[in-house]
């Protein structure tokens, strides 16, 4: 049976790898539900830092475009986004510290993913883009949420619509990520783990939990707008386009229908 998600706890430190290198650890449904599983083990565990990361040459390219897009009914894909909401709902909730690290590129969902951390490092060969709006969709997985958030509202609109991909010196400039390293990206996140630890840690979680309590609500209504927008954007002639452009490897034409 593959195993779309490793994860490893070692004292004080667990460590959370996303597994489909093959495919630059593109999400896809399997993927999430043991995502969502190993998220409850970590929750459950005595660990006080998660660490997350993915295997081989990305750390998430986003959803898997053909199993959770083109061919994906309407049921089936509201299931999808439900399940994607609770990824995102346990993984912000998480009473952890958790450390995004991102080798190679991070798009979309992948993104999304990754600002739900409370500290995000980069390689500098990363890359990170937000990039729904070039298949026609608008970004999920709590990505309006964690964008206002680190760059306020009229950044993190021009982020979504220009869908651009940052290098990871411009992306820490505007404040999307938290630092770029020179060494493996590994190797800084448990720099930082270590040093985290050696603070008063619980003070650390129970101010985490404070300000993540707080802002609850609101990123389960963030999630709720983004699953009704997305259904929506899926009937769309331009999410058509972008879908079948990108399969077949080409620039989309948009008509804005």
């Amino acid at each position: 049976m593959s195993q779309f998600v490793v994860l490893s706890v070692e004292g004080s430190i667990a460590t959370l790898q996303l597994n489909r290198p093959e495919c630059m650890n593109a999400l896809n449904v399997d993927m999430l539900n043991e995502l969502l599983e190993k998220l409850k083990e970590v929750a459950s565990s005595d660990a006080s830092i998660l660490i997350i990361s993915g295997n081989g040459n990305a750390f998430s390219a986003g959803g898997d475009i053909k199993t959770l897009l083109k061919d994906t009914d309407e049921e089936t894909f509201e299931k999808v986004m439900d399940t994607i909401n609770e990824v995102i709902m346990t993984l912000y909730a998480l009473p952890k510290l958790v450390i995004s690290a991102i080798n190679g590129p991070a798009a979309g969902l992948g993104l999304s993913f990754a600002l739900a951390g409370d500290y995000v490092i980069a390689e500098k060969d990363a890359k990170v883009a937000m990039n729904f709006i070039n298949i026609g969709l608008i970004p999920d997985g709590g990505g309006h949420f964690f964008l206002k958030q680190r760059l306020g509202d009229h950044k993190a609109m021009r982020v979504i619509w220009e869908g651009k991909v940052y290098d990871p010196n411009e992306a820490l400039v505007i404040g999307l990520i938290d630092e770029v390293c020179e060494t493996l990206v590994m190797d800084a996140a448990c720099r930082k783990a270590n040093e985290w630890l050696q603070k008063p840690i619980e003070a650390m979680i129970k101010s985490k939990k404070i300000i993540s309590d707080s802002s609850r609500h609101y990123l389960l209504e963030i999630l709720r707008m983004e699953k009704i927008g997305q259904i929506r954007m899926r009937e769309t002639v331009d999410h058509q386009e972008g879908i079948n452009a990108f399969l077949e490897k080409r620039t989309p034409v948009f008509t804005g229908r």
